[in-house]
């Protein structure tokens, strides 16, 4: 009554399909609303210094 290679077979099986349902998750312990606060201030200052940099090319082309 040997299994043979099954029982491994089936933990490698297993192993990979939760890596599969836990690929899309987050470890970052913010609620909903701290995510998307978060987000925001990264726009916000990515944003600026988009307008920084077109600032100072226009300033750069008047001269």
């Amino acid at each position: 009554m040997t299994r043979g290679n099954q029982r491994d077979l089936a933990r490698q099986k297993n192993a990979k399909k939760q890596a599969e349902l836990n690929k899309g998750k987050r470890n970052d312990n913010l609620t909903v609303e701290q995510r998307k606060q978060r987000d925001a201030d990264l726009m916000r200052e990515k944003q600026r210094k988009k307008e920084e940099e077109a600032a100072a090319r226009a300033a750069g082309k008047v001269k």
